[in-house]
């Protein structure tokens, strides 16, 4: 077993080459300064975290145009005042100031309104809106005539927005949701009672879809002051105030809340929409989804070779090393695995790039799996097979290499193929760490669109066929495999 243990070493070295050569080229480290008075994460750049789902603040036209929106207007021209470039960063809205706290961009122009917690902790900018908030309810339910109604009865809210808040204190029980699209489509199921937003959000809403089902059930007495946000000392809101200020004097700041709040636009027809979102579905399908899949797929098989072979080996610190690894992957949900990695890892000054970090999250969760269905195959091989070789003057490798392995393939196939197939689905939470994939996109279509089941269908449909190849691909593997088979 010597050249075995030799082997598995050569293997885990390369594999963990790898992963280092994976996670060290997209490494962000924190860049040079714009100026001396605008520290920014890229040189001439405002980097901006937005949720590009939240109509009219932040969305896409259709799910398919370029993003746009009230605040994304506003903090371009305050941008362009100051001479950076914008590039905008998508996320979901419970994702924004992690992803702002660990570096990811510079300021959140995501309706953020002010509150003196998050005084505390971020830089805010003076306020660019004030804006009412509203109660939402069915239109079916006279239950709800005030804030005060709200006691007792569930409210769907995203818990890092001050609308949560605002329901907690009347005595809701809040559930969590993503964002207000979410909230609406609860609502209108009658799985939750109410929802508290804002009110230019709301009547949006209504305008766009005509949706007769909800309605404003009550005006909070809170007033929301809509900011930016920027991590704390940053050295940005100074200046960034100084350009609201500009925008309210020159009359842009009204031009822009024109714009988006005295429009009376109706949303399209179902048909059209998927239609216009057959395209980006599909090329977010193939530049996100399928090369997530298959590189953490790859590189998972490699790590999950290593894994099995020192799972194999009599040296006890070498099997104990790789039962841990096994057990921390298998016992830790694959979500908290990519937030430890993306959002976390930053606090040690470790600052993955979305993609990159999917790939490593994704790859060490293949590794931690398919290591015991290896491990698995190859002991399922008559022990019978390694005298024979040695007898025929083949080495402990290449007698793994070229007689065992191959007839475990066979039997490691239909697992591994259930393993491959699983993680074609998984990759959809990549959509947490601003990874733009398959689901990501049919997210950002359904927010802008509230044509729910037409896309989130479509989208499932693109699972389904990038599994049913997968599942063609096993058969035939299979096949051409069975000729290893000891007879």
């Amino acid at each position: 077993m010597a050249s075995v243990r030799r082997a598995s070493v050569r293997i885990c070295l390369a594999v963990l080459a790898v992963l280092l050569a994976t996670v060290a080229l997209p490494i962000g480290r924190p860049a040079a300064h714009a100026a001396p008075s605008l520290p920014t994460v890229e040189p001439g750049v405002l980097t901006v975290g937005t949720e590009g789902t939240y109509s009219p603040f932040t969305y896409h036209v259709n799910g398919t145009g370029p993003l746009t929106g009230f605040d994304v207007d506003v903090i371009t021209d305050v941008a362009e005042k100051l001479g950076l470039r914008v590039k905008f960063v998508e996320s979901n809205f419970d994702s924004l100031f992690p992803a702002l706290e660990a570096g990811r961009f510079d300021v959140i122009a995501n309706q953020i309104s002010y509150s003196a917690d998050r005084a505390a902790k971020y830089d805010l900018s003076e306020p660019y809106v004030q804006t009412a908030s509203v109660v939402v309810a069915r239109s079916d339910d006279d239950s709800i005539k005030s804030v005060g109604d709200l006691r007792g009865k569930t409210a769907a809210q995203s818990l890092t927005s001050n609308y949560a808040q605002i329901a907690q204190s009347a005595g809701a029980v809040v559930e969590p949701v993503s964002g207000f699209d979410t909230a609406i489509q609860l609502l209108k199921a009658g799985r939750v009672q109410a929802t508290v937003n804002d009110e230019l959000t709301v009547k949006d809403f209504l305008t766009r879809t005509d949706d007769k089902s909800v309605k404003i059930a009550a005006t909070t007495p809170d007033v929301s002051r809509q900011v930016f946000a920027a991590r704390k000392n940053s050295g940005l809101i100074p200046a960034i105030n100084t350009e609201i200020t500009a925008l309210r004097d020159d009359g842009t700041l009204d031009k822009t809340y024109a714009k988006y709040f005295d429009a009376t636009d109706r949303a399209p027809s179902t048909w059209s929409v998927v239609r216009s979102n057959l395209v980006p579905l599909l090329k977010a399908t193939v530049t996100g989804t399928i090369p997530l899949t298959a590189i953490s797929f790859v590189i998972g098989l490699a790590i999950a070779l290593g894994v099995a072979l020192a799972r194999m080996s009599s040296r006890r610190i070498v099997s104990s090393i790789a039962r841990l690894y096994i057990s921390i992957i298998r016992g830790t949900p694959l979500l908290v695995q990519l937030f430890i990695i993306f959002f976390a890892l930053p606090e040690l000054g470790i600052v993955v790039s979305p993609f990159p970090a999917a790939i490593v999250a994704f790859s060490l969760n293949v590794g931690g799996y398919a290591a015991e269905i290896i491990r698995a195959a190859i002991l399922s091989i008559d022990r019978g097979q390694w005298e024979a070789s040695e007898s025929l003057g083949l080495s402990r490798w290449e007698t793994l290499r070229s007689v065992i392995l191959p007839q475990a393939a066979r039997t490691a196939v239909p697992p591994l193929s259930n393993t491959l197939i699983s993680l074609v689905k998984d990759t959809s939470l990549a959509s947490t760490i601003l990874v733009t994939e398959l689901f990501r996109q049919a997210q950002i279509a359904a927010a802008s669109t509230f044509e729910y089941l037409a896309l989130y269908s479509t989208a499932a449909l693109y699972y389904w066929v990038i599994c049913l190849a997968l599942s063609f691909a096993q058969i035939r593997l299979e096949v051409r495999l069975s000729r290893f088979v000891a007879r």
